[in-house]
């Protein structure tokens, strides 16, 4: 039994002031949970919030008063959620409120990582630079997520499109064609065989096929959101062939990124590894991340608990060994983030521009065998004409 428990049990005196401090968290985490709700269908984009994270630095640079310059800024969004997101957190600041308390009340918006940044530029007097750093950095994430999607869509809709227009064939074209040496009794060449049956099969089951693809995708989808297969399909993501690279090189981008800004911005270590570890969207890095924090805990420097996790490059740890030596291990991480971005834009160059010429070339091996097949009885009639 804790301390805790023990006091609570044998202090009478004790255990109604106890209660009431219970029972004022348990209403302010159901106060929070219900500004979350609220700002899931008030959500602004992270582009918006880096516009806006700039426009609120240099108000107060220009020496703005805090609570003229979040005014400005809700006359700037001109309506919509985001404006009266910050009307409210305006509101918030001009009762009294800390800047990054009023932010942290809609934690649907502003992340974590956004509020404490805030809230140590505040203690620090330095809040307009710990804003540019934040707006900055979700620059540069916007830019490398967009690098990635750009990656991943462009690829993916080849496909779907290519998918279709064979789709198409086989089931409306090639029937009515096919039909017609069918009906003329001749022994048919291998490939016309071939796409016959496979035509037959494609518009006899295809609703079939869709069912059971679409049922594939949505239970893969369902398993990937519960625990376990997130981190299952975190840590395949990583081994993908081709991709696997570009989703680790973009996690230590913005891992470096998101520690050097939290350090250099005075955050503690632990502290910024914990925010961390909730800005890492691959869980099963965000689990490796809070092996590291346990050993920091413990007294291990950041260099060798990075090493023990044998998921980062031997760079990572090299680069940030040597900060620490020299006592700039902000400067480091931030020197790997920028060093991971440049990877990142020529990851996405290069496999955009091996994708696009492979589904190409197989998009037209398909079309030219459905071509042969279907002109090779025709060469065959004419011969015997």
């Amino acid at each position: 039994m804790s301390v805790v428990e023990h006091n609570l049990l044998t202090d009478t005196d004790k255990s109604g002031l106890s209660t009431r401090r219970l029972a004022r968290n348990n209403s302010l985490a159901d106060a929070k949970q219900k500004a979350y709700k609220g700002d899931i269908f008030r959500r602004a984009s992270t582009r918006d919030i880096c516009l806006l994270t700039r426009q609120l630095a240099t108000l107060l640079r220009a020496g703005m008063p805090l609570v003229p310059a979040l005014s400005a800024l809700v006359e700037q969004v001109q309506g919509g959620a985001l404006a009266q997101i910050m009307q409210e957190v305006r509101d918030s600041v001009n009762a009294g409120s800390t800047l990054a308390s009023a932010l942290g009340k809609h934690p649907g918006v502003f992340s974590n990582l956004f509020v404490n940044m805030v809230a140590a530029g505040e203690a620090s007097g330095t809040l307009e630079e710990v804003l540019l750093r934040l707006a900055e950095m979700l620059d540069k994430r916007v830019h490398l997520a967009s690098k990635v999607k750009s990656v991943i869509a462009y690829p993916l809709m080849l496909t779907v499109v290519a998918v279709g227009v064979v789709v198409f064939l086989l089931s409306f074209v090639v029937p009515s064609i096919t039909q017609i040496f069918l009906e003329i009794g001749r022994e048919l060449p291998w490939p016309t065989r071939a796409l016959i049956s496979t035509s037959a099969f494609v518009k006899t089951y295809l609703l079939l096929i869709a069912i059971i693809v679409c049922g594939a995708l949505f239970g893969i989808g369902a398993w990937v959101r519960t625990d376990e297969g997130r981190i299952i399909w975190d840590r395949y993501k990583l081994k993908l062939p081709l991709f696997g690279k570009l989703f680790l090189k973009l996690e230590i981008a913005r891992l470096g990124r998101t520690l050097g800004t939290l350090l250099a911005s005075g955050i503690p270590i632990l502290s910024a590894l914990e925010i961390a570890k909730g800005v890492v969207q691959n869980r099963f890095l965000a689990d490796a991340l809070g092996s590291v924090k346990d050993l920091v805990s413990k007294g291990d420097n950041v260099a060798d608990s990075i090493r023990k996790t044998g998921l980062f490059p031997p760079i990572v740890f090299h680069i940030i060994a040597t900060g620490q030596v020299s006592g700039d291990i902000e400067g480091g991480l931030l020197s790997i983030a920028d060093m991971y971005d440049d990877e990142v834009e020529i990851t996405a160059k290069t496999l955009t521009s091996l994708l696009e010429p492979a589904i190409v070339l197989v998009m037209g091996a398909v079309v030219g065998f459905i071509v042969l097949a279907i002109l090779l009885p025709i060469f065959e009639i004419n011969q015997v004409l």
